[in-house]
């Protein structure tokens, strides 16, 4: 009889440990699925890939969103929040077709051409595929979603 419950109990010990193992592993790919978003404008759904910061983790909160964002300089669509979100900005000297970035404490910008720039923003993140995003944007007002991947 204690043999039969020595048994048991290294049964049941050995199978939470399993048990153990595959929650890490599930929360671990939460994690790193958690550091992407859906971006969808039109038909056309892009895959962003978000930096970690604290800007990214109240954006996060706000989700899923539909934005009607507006067109400025032929090179970027932009959003004013009715709140500021936390931000660390910095110059990055150079835009990348793809960024998406806060200007200000309240502006969510995603830009579809790379040029130089002499302002600050915090970054959010980047598109992983650029293939018809400048396409898909156009020249005027755009609706966009964004929402969890």
């Amino acid at each position: 009889m204690k043999r039969k419950l020595s048994v048991i109990f290294l049964i049941l010990l050995f199978s939470q440990s399993f048990m153990g193992i595959s929650a890490n592993e599930i929360k671990q790919k939460e994690e790193n699925m958690s550091d992407k978003i859906k971006i969808t404008i039109g038909s056309k759904v892009f895959i962003a890939t978000l930096d970690e910061n604290e800007t990214v983790k109240e954006l996060k909160k706000m989700l899923p969103l539909t934005l009607n964002m507006n067109e400025l300089n032929g090179n970027e669509k932009y959003f004013d929040f009715s709140h500021n979100l936390p931000t660390n900005s910095s110059k990055p000297k150079t835009i990348h077709s793809g960024d998406l970035m806060i200007w200000s404490s309240n502006t969510l910008v995603l830009f579809y051409k790379t040029f130089p720039t002499p302002y600050s923003y915090t970054k959010i993140g980047h598109i992983d595929d650029l293939n018809g995003l400048e396409e898909a944007l156009g020249l005027d007002e755009v609706t966009i979603i964004f929402e969890s991947k």
